[in-house]
């Protein structure tokens, strides 16, 4: 068995889930982890698949089968994870470099961001543009949890953080 990592986009559609899960089980794959998101009409997703080596190349062939799909892969290999893990909800005003400047401090630290997912929305009661982000890190030592808490409040006095687990 091996490991690719794909990432596919498609004009969104029903049953584009249904349709990529049918052709990963007919030949005989094993869906690990996968990110889909429908985005401004657009399915995308990114799939950690794990597929005996003689039926990849027919089930590339199926997934290029399907209208309007494109597609990329890598052969990927099983890495060793972090000493912790660390999930937080931020949210902030909206403002042009605002994930530059969160992943500064991220990257600042020497921590590796894992999962990254942002929204934009406007706030009910005021109106005012809204950033909401949900963000899981790799990290090496318990101390970067309280630098990195620093640095993000650093970035201004909108920011909120809401730690999810440890």
């Amino acid at each position: 068995m091996l490991r690719y990592l794909l990432t596919l986009q498609v004009p969104d559609r029903k049953g584009l889930v249904e349709q990529i899960a049918q052709a990963v089980s007919r030949h005989g794959g094993n869906w690990l982890d996968s990110e889909l998101r429908h985005i401004d009409g657009i399915f995308a997703a990114i799939l950690l698949l794990e597929v005996p080596s003689q039926q990849w190349d027919e089930l590339l062939e199926s997934l290029e089968c399907i209208d309007g799909l494109t597609l990329t892969f890598s052969k990927t290999s099983h890495k060793k994870s972090p000493l912790l893990r660390l999930s937080f909800n931020l949210v902030a005003y909206d403002r042009p470099g605002l994930v530059l400047d969160i992943s500064n401090k991220i990257n600042a630290l020497g921590i590796n961001i894992e999962q990254f997912s942002s929204q934009y929305e406007t706030a009910g009661h005021t109106g005012i543009a809204l950033f909401r982000a949900t963000i899981s890190l790799g990290l090496t030592d318990e101390s970067q949890e309280e630098r990195l808490t620093e640095a993000l409040y650093a970035i201004g006095d909108d920011v909120v953080l809401d730690k999810l687990n440890r």
